[in-house]
């Protein structure tokens, strides 16, 4: 069995001493006080700074703990940044595909629908923001579910035919989208439409949000019912493009 990661250790050692201590430290303070190096603690602290767990005071350049760390076990998204962040991702996929595309996250009351770009056709629609979805019925909620390790699904409801109501089927599906990084819908919760989704990463890899198209099944899948190539190489070129837009942005 692998042995503890140093560099974690000591990352750990750092918040600790932050927190216990009488107020910001300067990198030498930190490094005398848990035997490092001063270049060695100075790494540490540049990485915990660039995910939000420290902050550096701007007038002294002494380390403190940073916001991030109140938001962890909490059901915490900044999604107006993550709107902002992707909202030209999301009109450059509908423009592509053609067809609807939505941005969820994963919400207490359910799998949430915060972004929603109109098929660019002039049809009417009707506008998904705030729309709560099945997780286990939908692309979008699966991509979700399949990243979310806390997830706890009741009984899984039918929606049409074509739902998926078993738990080891569920969980197949599960695997699959972690194998293969997209996942599909195909008349799964409304008759006639199919659905593509890809998950969108912060820094670090954290799925924070799905993003995904959804259409008529007849131009989103091939005669024999299988999703495009292109179409799904779209959404997670567009999954993908967010995720560095909110690298570039942290």
């Amino acid at each position: 069995m692998p042995g503890p990661i140093q560099s974690i250790e000591r990352a750990a050692a750092v918040l600790r001493l932050l927190a216990r201590g009488p107020g910001p430290m300067a990198v030498g303070e930190i490094a005398a006080a848990l035997d490092l190096a001063k270049p060695t603690a100075h790494g540490i602290l540049r990485t915990l700074l660039g995910v939000g767990f420290v902050e550096q005071d701007p007038a002294t350049g002494r380390y403190l703990l940073g916001r991030a760390l109140g938001e962890l076990g909490t059901d915490h998204l900044d999604v107006n940044e993550l709107r902002s962040r992707a909202i030209h991702r999301a009109d450059a996929l509908a423009s592509r595909t053609g067809e609807s595309v939505r941005i969820a996250v994963a919400r207490d009351a359910g799998i949430t629908v915060i972004h929603h770009v109109f098929r660019p056709d002039n049809t009417e629609q009707v506008l998904a923001v705030g729309e709560v979805l099945p997780p286990h019925a939908t692309a979008l909620g699966k991509v979700l579910l399949a990243y979310d390790a806390a997830s706890n699904l009741a009984a899984l409801q039918a929606f049409t035919r074509r739902t998926i109501v078993e738990r080891t089927a569920l969980d197949r599906a599960i695997a699959e989208i972690r194998r293969t990084g997209w996942a599909s819908e195909v008349e799964e919760y409304r008759t006639g439409e199919a659905g593509i989704a890809a998950p969108i990463r912060a820094r670090g890899g954290l799925v924070v949000a799905a993003i995904g198209v959804t259409g008529p099944m007849d131009r989103l899948c091939d005669n024999r019912l299988q999703l495009r190539t292109a179409a799904v190489e779209q959404v997670r070129a567009a999954a993908q493009a967010v995720h560095r837009d909110l690298r570039a942005a942290q």
